[in-house]
């Protein structure tokens, strides 16, 4: 049996943009992707709302990821593989962040769990560092998250780049999805399917 924990934000949870809670379990990346890789595998949903890389968030109370990390990975062990896919709730205003600084705390937690011991037999697990893709026109959440279009249409060059400094394997969800007019953040339904299907094969990829 192949365990894979996704740890990520309300976009691992399965929000939908139109407000109206969370997307089913079929419908979900997740979801997708457990049934993309069949038996034999074992996926984990650790998504919460507004998670942030590694930040304190005085309004959101208990979204900092890298103080959840290590409990949750060692709740999960022994785990195959993690993808970390986190950086959208640090584009918010209050933050006042860069693209490369929220490209290096991803990456810096990815570089965290790869060298915990909750692999196989107390190895080391699989890290998939994953950019969100970039938010579309803001809507609803215009004032939080003012300025997010600018800088998240650096994700790809900057989740890239400090994947690249710390040799993690990488996965750049905008060439698969993008993110819905709808609220400009979170995925539509068809984007859950076409991202769920190929992360399959980069899983598989990386599974040997």
């Amino acid at each position: 049996m192949k365990t894979i924990v996704c740890f990520g934000d309300s976009n691992t949870w399965g929000a939908r943009p139109d407000g109206k809670g969370r997307f089913d379990l079929d419908t979900r990346w997740t979801g997708v992707l457990a049934k993309e890789l069949g038996a034999g595998h074992r996926v984990c949903e650790e998504g919460l709302n507004g998670r942030t890389t590694n930040l304190d968030d005085i309004i959101e109370r208990d979204r900092n990821g890298f103080t959840y990390l290590k409990p949750c990975l060692e709740s999960h062990a022994p785990i195959d593989l993690i993808t970390l896919m986190l950086g959208t709730n640090d584009l918010k205003d209050r933050f006042h962040r860069n693209p490369g600084d929220i490209a290096q705390s991803a990456a810096t937690l990815c570089d965290f769990a790869r060298n915990l011991p909750v692999g196989p037999d107390g190895g080391r697990p699989i890290v998939l560092m994953m950019a969100p893709p970039p938010t579309v026109e803001l809507t609803g959440f215009a004032s939080i998250f003012a300025g997010a279009g600018e800088k998240s249409a650096q994700f790809p060059t900057e989740y890239r780049n400090w994947s690249g400094f710390y040799n993690l394997p990488f996965f750049d969800t905008s060439e698969v999805i993008v993110s819905s007019p709808l609220d400009a953040i979170h995925f539509d339904a068809d984007q859950h399917i076409k991202l769920g299907k190929a992360l399959a094969v980069k899983i598989r990829e990386l599974l040997g």
